[in-house]
C-alpha cells in the first residue's frame, strides 16, 4: 500500500492547476482571435454553430411569450448562455450521452432535435413525446438526452455512473452532464466528483457559471476562487473558461470529451457566463440585481461576439447574417403557429403508464374522472 504519511507536492496532482484558477478564451469581446489559440475548423462547423445559437436565441423567445399567454407553464430562458449549450453538445459523438440541465435549448438543437419537438413538449399537445409524462423538460432516447431533472444538480451522479457503466462495459461511450453553479453546493455534486475521480469514469463535467442560483450570486455561493478548483480535491483535471465564446468553449469540451474516450478519466469545466433574464418565468430579477449588471454584460453577449468572428474571418457575411436571422425566424414562427394550433392531450393521458396492465383501483379512478368530466360538461363548468 501506499505510506499514507507521505507528504505531496503540486507536482504530485498530475494536471496543470492553474487552469482551474485562469481564464481561458479564444476570442476576445470584440471577436478578435487570441494569437496561438485560433482552431483549425471547417467554415461549415463554424457557421452550424452560429445557427444552432441562433435557432436557440429564436426559440427562446418564443417560449417565453407561450408562456406569458398561458400556452406552456414554465420556462428557464436561456439568453446569454447559448455558447456553453451549443459549444459542449456538438463536441460530442451521436453514441454519447447528455444529461442537461433545464437551461440548454442550445443543446438539444444541436444534437438533432426539432423545434416542432421541443415546442410539442412544451405545450404538452397532442404530439408530446413524453406523453405529459415529465414536467416542463424534454429528453430522448433517440437523441441520447436524459430528462432534464428539476432538483438541482441529481443529473451529476446519474451522468458518472452511467459513464462507470460503459467503462465496465468497455464501451467508447462519453457522458457529459450540464449544471448552473447552484449545484456545485448540492451532495449530488461532490459525489459525482468523488465517484468519477476515484474510478476515472469517462465523464465530462460542465458548471455553467451564470453568477446566479436564482437569487444568490456566485460570491455568496462558495468561498473558493473559481468553481473549476473545487474539481483539483478529487483529483480531476479543471480548467476555467470564457462561456461566453463559444469556441472556447468547443476547443475545451472536445479535449475533455477524447481524454475521456482514450481513458483518461472524467474533466471539470466551468464555463463563466450571465444569464441575461430571469431564472425562471416566475422569477423577477429585478429583485435582487441591478440594472447596471445586467447592461454590463449584455456587451458579452456570446452571438454577437461569434457574428464579429465570423464577419472578421469572412465565413459569413453582414447579408448573410441577416438573411440566417430572417430565415430562421419566419422558420420558427411557422412552427410555434402550427404547435399552438394543435389540440390538447386528453386529461386521461395521466394514467397511461402508471402500470403495464393498469390495476382494479387505476381503472375505477379513471371512471370516476370520466364521470366528473360528464358532470362539469353537463352543468356548463366547463373551461371554454
Amino acid at each position: 500500500m501506499e505510506n499514507p504519511f507521505r507528504e505531496y507536492s503540486l507536482s504530485d496532482l498530475g494536471f496543470d492547476l492553474s487552469r482551474a484558477l485562469g481564464l481561458y478564451r479564444v476570442i476576445n469581446v470584440d471577436g478578435m482571435p487570441i494569437t496561438g489559440r485560433e482552431p483549425s475548423l471547417s467554415s461549415d462547423l463554424l457557421l452550424n454553430m452560429y445557427i444552432f445559437m441562433v435557432r436557440a436565441r429564436i426559440l427562446d423567445e418564443w417560449i417565453l411569450k407561450l408562456q406569458r399567454i398561458g400556452k406552456v407553464a414554465l420556462h428557464a430562458p436561456n439568453k446569454g448562455q447559448e455558447a456553453v449549450a451549443v459549444g459542449s453538445a456538438m463536441a460530442l459523438d451521436r453514441d454519447d450521452w447528455l444529461f442537461p440541465s433545464y437551461r440548454e435549448l442550445g443543446a438539444y438543437l444541436a444534437r438533432g432535435m426539432s423545434e416542432e419537438e421541443i415546442l410539442d413538449r412544451s405545450m404538452i399537445n397532442i404530439d408530446d413525446p413524453l406523453r405529459g409524462s415529465e414536467f416542463a423538460i424534454y429528453g430522448h432516447r433517440r437523441y441520447n438526452i436524459i430528462p432534464a431533472p428539476v432538483p438541482v444538480g441529481s443529473q451529476i451522479p446519474l451522468a458518472v455512473g452511467a459513464a462507470i457503466a460503459a467503462k465496465i462495459l468497455k464501451h467508447k461511450t462519453v457522458t457529459m452532464a450540464i449544471f448552473g453553479d447552484g449545484a456545485t453546493s448540492r451532495a449530488d455534486f461532490h459525489v459525482g466528483l468523488n465517484f468519477a475521480g476515484v474510478f476515472k469514469a469517462p465523464v465530462v463535467l460542465v458548471i455553467q457559471n451564470n453568477q446566479w442560483a436564482i437569487s444568490t450570486p456566485a460570491i455568496r455561493q462558495t468561498a473558493s476562487r473559481t468553481f473549476a478548483i473545487k474539481g483539483v480535491a478529487y483529483n480531476i483535471p479543471s480548467v476555467r473558461i470564457d462561456g461566453n465564446d463559444i469556441l472556447a468553449v468547443y476547443t475545451t469540451a472536445l479535449e475533455a470529451v477524447e481524454r475521456a474516450r482514450t481513458g483518461e478519466g472524467p474533466t471539470l469545466i466551468e464555463a463563466v457566463t450571465y444569464r441575461l433574464g430571469p431564472h425562471t418565468t416566475a422569477d423577477d430579477p429585478t429583485r435582487y440585481r441591478y440594472k447596471e449588471e445586467v447592461e454590463f454584460f449584455e456587451k458579452l453577449d456570446p452571438i454577437p461576439r461569434f457574428r464579429k468572428y465570423l464577419i472578421l474571418k469572412g465565413i459569413m457575411t453582414e447579408s448573410e447574417d441577416k438573411r440566417i436571422w430572417e430565415e430562421w425566424s419566419a422558420k420558427i414562427e411557422d412552427i410555434v403557429k402550427n404547435c399552438y394550433n394543435k389540440p390538447q392531450l386528453p386529461v386521461e393521458v395521466i394514467f397511461e403508464n402508471v402500470y403495464s396492465k393498469p390495476t382494479w383501483n387505476l381503472l375505477e379512478q379513471q371512471e370516476e374522472l370520466k364521470e366528473s368530466l360528464r358532470l362539469i360538461n353537463e352543468l356548463g363548468l366547463g373551461a371554454e
